[in-house]
């Protein structure tokens, strides 16, 4: 990992290596011209009928070119991402020492099949689960080869994350599921998680995304008022055991305060922003 192994948390400057914070210190002015730019613009365009065409920032070529340096930067970086899910303990262990895959019909297929070996359904029940999956249809290219995080941590009681943590198996198992039965099995099987995950953005496509976090976040070090610029990111390749962080259980201290707490430092800086414009 570049930084000497550092994981970068695209909402916190401080994790932010040398290189990567001098770069930023080095076009400072053009990120600040632009963001405070953008938001007067923003302010007079609300305060007016509406009707004029929104003017053109004049700070906007430089500050497109910054973004994508920092996509450079950050194409060869790792950040701290994370998964919202609900696994069994046994599940939670193999992860841990085997690692993370991306979701596909095979994968889908042996956790089917660990949960019949388990006692949790029956082999008939699996063969419905994987039959109802939507990695059968044509969301099947959309969906596989893919494992799926979030650039900021959740409130675990946010709307966005509460049927990831309700039912187990993800959206390849609960997604299209109309059968109100094993809905309700589902919601009975493990225990809701949240993964902390070293994610280098080598495996990925968005290291235009975390450009745009990482400079939205030091543009308010800066004084600025830039939205957070939150990501869904995935991996399109296996993450070794190393790369699992942490696990964090429905009944421990962390989970509990996820995103209100936990990790340390982190606010959310969507909360409230519109209330104060």
């Amino acid at each position: 990992m570049t930084g000497g192994g550092a994981i970068i948390d695209v909402w916190d400057v401080g994790t932010f290596d040398s290189e990567l914070r001098g770069d930023l210190d080095t076009h400072a002015d053009v990120i600040r011209d632009y963001m405070l730019t953008s938001r007067q613009q923003w302010l007079e365009r609300e305060a007016s009928d509406r009707t004029m065409p929104y003017p053109e920032n004049p700070y906007a070529g430089e500050f497109m070119w910054v973004k994508e340096h920092i996509m450079r930067l950050m194409e060869v970086r790792t950040i701290r991402a994370w998964h919202y899910t609900r696994l069994t303990d046994a599940e939670v262990d193999v992860l841990r020492h085997g690692g993370i895959y991306p979701s596909s019909l095979d994968t889908i297929r042996s956790r089917l099949e660990a949960q019949v070996a388990a006692g949790a359904f029956s082999q008939e029940v699996a063969d419905r689960l994987f039959a109802d999956s939507p990695y059968q249809s044509e969301q099947h290219d959309f969906r596989s080869d893919k494992f799926w995080m979030v650039s900021h941590p959740v409130d675990v009681e946010n709307g966005g994350v509460e049927m990831l943590l309700e039912s187990w198996g993800g959206e390849s198992a609960y997604f299209w599921q109309r059968d109100a039965a094993l809905q309700d099995m589902l919601k009975q099987i493990g225990r809701p998680r949240v993964l902390e995950i070293a994610m280098p953005l080598v495996h990925s496509r968005h290291g235009y995304s975390a450009a745009e976090a990482v400079v939205a976040t030091y543009g308010r070090l800066l004084g600025c008022r830039p939205d957070k610029h939150a990501f869904d990111l995935y991996t399109h390749q296996p993450l070794g055991p190393k790369h699992v962080l942490a696990v964090h259980s429905e009944g421990e201290p962390n989970f509990g305060v996820m995103a209100q707490g936990y990790p340390a430092g982190f606010v959310d800086v969507n909360l409230g922003r519109w209330d104060e414009e």
